[in-house]
């Protein structure tokens, strides 16, 4: 394998890349060109481009860098948001109304004007098509009978949004003004592109059609994508013309691309590629702490899954010391708390990961659950390359109570599709949220409005594993209106106690974002919640 995509993967200028880039005058094997920053990535998650739709990781960070956003998130302090369509925006004093006010010279890649409303109906759109991630509004009081009454433009330049109570204003700009559901859409497009009433749905699954610095160019599904800058951007140009991403889903060959130059970024390294490049002349490391954890999830509904012992139980057989001196060295910190380190409401490092190895532990829960001699299950996971050896650590641990777990590799999207279908017992994947705040976690990760299979709520994971708990429910509701900010971390640190003993996931790891860079890349600019292709340079 690793033979095979090194020589494809020898010259930028072979095969798909090629027609890609043909406008790029190429220099000889191993380099890049200066006017395009070439990534190695797995990419086999990418289904969709549509903001209404976007869930997975990979997809959310070209969304960014596509789709402007009514605010972002201050790349330097990721706890504030700063200007980005809106340059400025009012609190009403009763904080249930908040009036943007954008820039004046917001235009299409075609050069149309962009107005707020294109981008009060593109809001309005996420809403009225009901994708997952329309529960980022919905949770707020919007819904599809009052979201054209809540969401209006006053004018071509004034967005206003009027919620149903007085949430944390600053809550409300990470959480709706920082996130891809505030993508300015262009409206004309994708009415012409419409069918079957689906708002340009199906046409966005392969285009971007938005605001931003970059545009999608072309997207070669488990090949390659093209992003080129956006000429008609209303900000600073970003510093690069392209953005040149190769699906590569093995981490020893984006160490092998990395190393020859075929590459400028690798962004799926092992901690044994990591520890190989650390040091090395030429490259660097970088690393970042992000609001994403990695999880195995059970499924409620399943006859041996649905009890609160064996999900505690399975608990202890992760080995999360082990595994951090090992699989995890480079990637991740041991968290077994839904409120990701950082966060406001979050359980510190210590209170946060409670548990640890304990065979004794596990077998004696799993004897009050009624197993005494276990069980048989399956364990799904994908290609991220620390699925595969924690999959396996657990599968050995289980193995000494009795428990035989069946672990089965897939892709990532389908990982994914069955996740959201419901169609697992269990199974080991990431999840990262939009604001650096408990509730962000809380309402996907615990929180589930509507349990009914046909609810269809398949961008909240607490609805994926059929998983309910109405207590927990009011509990993270009460959080998000109380005004008094201890208040409100108390709530918060209750909550995560009671979640690592009774909840539908054993989250845990808290990811970092860590690549290796040539170091002709200059100025990479990151922080948890965004990475900012616009200002990279060589």
């Amino acid at each position: 394998m690793i033979t095979k995509n090194f020589a494809k993967g020898r010259t930028i200028a072979a095969a798909a890349a090629a027609t890609l880039l043909s406008s790029i005058s190429l220099p000889a094997l191993a380099a890049t060109p200066d006017s395009a920053l070439v990534v190695a990535w797995n990419i086999d998650a990418i289904s969709t481009f549509d903001p209404a739709q976007v869930g997975e990781v990979v997809t959310n960070e070209l969304i960014q860098n596509t789709c402007d956003s009514l605010v972002d998130f201050d790349p330097k302090d990721e706890s504030k948001v700063a200007p980005l369509l809106a340059k400025s925006w009012d609190v009403s004093e009763d904080r249930e109304q908040i009036t943007f006010h954008l820039n004046g010279n917001l235009k299409f890649p075609d050069g149309s004007p962009a107005t707020a409303r294109e981008l009060a109906w593109s809001m309005q759109r996420v809403v009225l098509l009901g994708y997952g991630n329309a529960s980022t509004l919905t949770e707020y009081g919007f819904s599809k009978d009052n979201v054209k009454d809540r969401i209006v433009a006053s004018d071509d330049s004034t967005l206003v949004l009027k919620l149903d109570n007085p949430y944390p204003t600053n809550l409300i700009l990470q959480a709706i003004g920082a996130n891809r559901v505030s993508a300015l859409l262009d409206m004309k497009t994708l009415v012409s592109k419409e069918i079957n009433g689906d708002m340009g749905n199906k046409y966005l699954a392969t285009n971007t059609a938005c605001v931003g610095p970059y545009r999608l160019v072309q997207w070669n599904a488990a090949e390659s994508i093209v992003l080129q800058a956006n000429d008609e951007y209303y900000g600073e140009k970003p510093k690069l013309k392209r953005v040149l991403i190769r699906h590569v889903a093995e981490p020893g060959t984006q160490r092998l691309l990395l190393t020859q130059g075929d590459v400028d970024i690798a962004r799926d390294l092992s901690p044994d590629d990591l520890a190989d490049l650390d040091g090395k002349p030429g490259l660097k490391i970088e690393r970042v702490l992000k609001p994403q954890l990695f999880f195995w999830t059970f499924n409620a509904a399943d006859p041996i899954f649905k009890n609160d012992k064996v999900r505690l139980a399975m608990r202890y057989l992760i080995d999360y010391d082990g595994l951090a001196k090992s699989v995890m060295t480079y990637l991740g910190v041991p968290r077994a708390s839904f409120a990701q380190l950082g966060a406001v409401g979050a359980l510190d490092a210590e209170e946060g990961q409670p548990f640890k190895l304990d065979l004794e532990k596990a077998r004696a829960l799993l004897a009050e659950a009624g197993y005494p001699n276990g069980f048989e299950a399956s364990v799904l996971f994908g290609t991220l390359p620390h699925s595969a050896p924690i999959a396996q650590s657990i599968q050995q641990n289980a193995s000494k109570v009795g428990v035989k777990l069946n672990l089965e590799r897939m892709a990532n999207a389908q990982l994914f599709s069955r996740i959201r279908g419901r169609e697992f017992q269990t199974g080991m994947l990431a999840w990262q949220t939009g604001v650096p705040d408990a509730h962000g976690n809380a309402s996907r990760l615990v929180y589930n409005p509507d349990n009914r299979p046909e609810a269809k709520l398949t961008q909240i994971p607490a609805w994926r594993s059929a998983y309910q708990n109405e207590e927990f429910n009011k509990r993270i509701q009460q959080a998000l209106l109380e005004g008094d900010p201890d208040k409100r971390n108390q709530i918060y640190y209750a909550l995560q106690k009671d979640v690592m003993e009774q909840g539908p996931m054993a989250i845990m790891f808290q990811m970092y974002n860590i690549l290796g860079m040539s170091d002709k890349v200059k100025n990479w600019t990151w922080n948890g919640f965004r990475v900012y292709y616009d200002v990279v340079s060589k």
